[in-house]
């Protein structure tokens, strides 16, 4: 048993001992978290870093008193938490005393607020809801502290986002809302689990900041869950590593981080793009583990091979005729209507945008949410009508294609959709998925062509070919994302738009996607529009860069003099919020 303590005092606010988690499955008994043991010390901030399915959300859930039984249990173990002088173990409790530590002892921030927030209540409704739960205060003296909490958590116009339903709310002022109702009873630790993953970097960076502000108010403890070491050197003081439900590295921050032991967290760390070199392929945990720690490439005379290549294909790439152009494109939205159905306002999406992609050639869109980014993707596909403008491919102008003009560009142009689990039907395998667009088109001839074709697809993107029968609900995020590039490279396309592609997945499994993208482009010769919000993933994958904001490219060109010498405030800021960067 590993045996860590955090602390800053000899009696921590949360200790945990032994602590083994089980869950019981088809194929038998599955040890979730296994014996581990660690402490948080009063007004501390400890983060726990792993990648999905590695037990740190069930720990939290331990803590909480969360854990489904049946079919998760207990197996072993204690969590000591010490409030008002007393410690008790949190195990031994019954419901009715744990509903009373939930909310007003311990506080818990959930990763997905659309999910965590009911649709049908509006957002002051569910506050109120959690003061009165825990607090004996009539329901005018409830609204008045909500209003304080919305305040406090930095939401604009309090009044109105009391009354605004989950839908209504971005989704930075969603996970503000849940931080509003996490802190709403003052408790002295906050659980914040994975609170900014489906966040861009700059709402990122503010929600930090904003945990970091009041945990310094209220003097409250706060264990922070995330799979990215980057985010946790922003908050943390302390760090534990969890891999497979086992804690394998723990320490301070700066020295986990800087000097870290374990093959795992040197995984970790490599997982991200550099934003000082690009080397070729990006390394992977499984990379690490497999070679004990030890990077299993020369990165030094790769990066200076690359360098080299980059310079001479950008020569010869942007000496040739563009491959899909905009011109002067608009894509407006109409926000509001009257009584009597007058629209009252315009969204300016995509407003005025002429850009040039060239064949071969990654463009990387980046910006925050809202900016317009996947309303241009989307518009270039022709997914979206155009407003005005021209969009023209190959030297055709494809603004208003006809019926069949348009099946035919459907066969050229693709996109890879940012969310894995809602881009694929259910209902469908795996096999049936990547052969829809072959059947669509016309591709093959017949079940035994069919199959062979699906097979070569999963070999392209290192998957087995027993996959074709299995739905999506048996496979992980980062094998779903595959299944969705190979059902986008199954009509064979020279142009692909990838929306958000990689932002919902661990950074072990990013890194794997990204290096697949890259290996594709190659091999396949595709021309990629890479959309973001992630500036250090969009300059490792693109040749240039286009910052979007307010509907407007603000600043374009070379993704590494972009980023070395931004030229709006726009873009620095984005650059300042990349996590771990420390770049001020």
């Amino acid at each position: 048993m590993i045996d860590i303590f955090i602390h800053m005092e000899e009696s921590p606010l949360l200790n945990i001992r032994g602590l083994t988690v089980e869950f019981l499955t088809e194929s038998g008994t599955v040890k979730a978290v296994d014996n581990i043991s660690f402490s948080i010390g009063k007004g501390m901030t400890t983060g726990i870093v792993g990648e999905s399915g590695s037990g740190k959300s069930v720990t939290a859930l331990s803590v909480m008193g969360l854990i489904p039984s049946p079919p998760g249990k207990i197996g072993a173990g204690e969590i000591l938490f010490s409030s008002n002088g007393t410690t008790e173990n949190l195990l031994r409790l019954g419901e009715g005393t744990m509903q009373r530590i939930r909310g007003n002892e311990i506080g818990m921030i959930f990763q997905e607020p659309m999910t965590s927030l009911n649709p049908v209540f509006t957002c002051g409704n569910q506050i109120t809801e959690a003061i009165r739960r825990h607090r004996s205060v009539s329901r005018k003296t409830a609204r008045s502290l909500c209003l304080d909490l919305l305040r406090e958590v930095k939401l604009p116009r309090p009044q109105e986002i009391f009354g605004s339903y989950p839908h209504q709310l971005s989704g930075g002022q969603k996970q503000r809302v849940m931080i509003a109702m996490a802190i709403s009873c003052n408790p002295s630790l906050l659980i914040a689990d994975e609170p900014t993953t489906a966040l861009d970097v700059t709402v990122q960076k503010d929600i930090l900041n904003l945990l970091g502000e009041l945990q310094q108010r209220h003097g409250m403890s706060i264990m922070f869950i995330t799979h990215d070491l980057g985010v946790v050197a922003d908050i943390a003081e302390n760090v534990i590593v969890m891999y497979q439900g086992q804690i394998v590295e723990s320490g301070r921050v700066a020295k986990v981080f800087h000097q870290p032991v374990h093959p795992y967290t040197r995984g970790l760390l490599a997982c991200r793009p550099p934003l000082g070199h690009r080397p070729p392929v990006l390394l992977t945990v499984k990379d690490y583990l497999s070679a004990e720690g030890r990077p299993p490439v020369n990165e030094d005379a790769d990066i200076l091979k690359t360098g080299r290549e980059r310079k001479k294909r950008h020569e010869n790439m942007y000496a040739r005729p563009p491959l899909l152009q905009t011109e002067e494109l608009c894509t407006y939205f109409p926000s509001g209507k009257t009584l009597f159905g007058k629209v009252r306002n315009i969204v300016k999406a995509v407003d005025h945008i002429s850009l040039d992609v060239y064949p071969g050639e990654t463009l990387g869109l980046v910006g925050e949410s809202g900016c317009g980014k996947t309303t241009l993707g989307r518009t270039v596909l022709k997914l979206i009508e155009q407003s005005s403008g021209r969009i023209v491919y190959k030297g055709r102008d494809i603004s208003h294609p006809a019926t069949r003009e348009l099946r035919d560009l459907r066969k050229k142009i693709q996109i890879i959709f940012q969310d894995p689990y809602s881009s694929l039907n259910p209902r469908l395998t795996i096999g049936s998925a990547i052969a829809e667009p072959l059947l669509v088109h016309g591709l093959v001839k017949g079940r035994k062509e069919r199959e062979t074709k699906v097979s070569e697809l999963l070999d392209q993107v290192g998957l087995p070919s027993e996959y074709r029968g299995r739905y999506p609900h048996e496979l992980s995020g980062g094998q779903r994302q595959r299944v969705c590039i190979a059902r986008a490279l199954a009509v064979d396309p020279e142009f692909v738009v990838c929306d958000e592609s990689v932002s919902a997945l661990d950074v072990s499994v990013q890194a794997q996607v990204l290096n697949l993208l890259n290996r594709l482009k190659h091999e396949l010769n595709l021309t990629y529009i890479f959309i973001s919000h992630d500036l250090s993933v969009v300059k490792y994958m693109s040749d240039r860069m286009a910052v979007m904001q307010n509907g407007k490219i603000v600043e374009l060109g070379d993704a590494d003099t972009v980023y070395a010498s931004p030229e709006t405030d726009y873009t620095r800021n984005l650059i300042r919020a990349i996590p771990g960067t420390g770049k001020q």
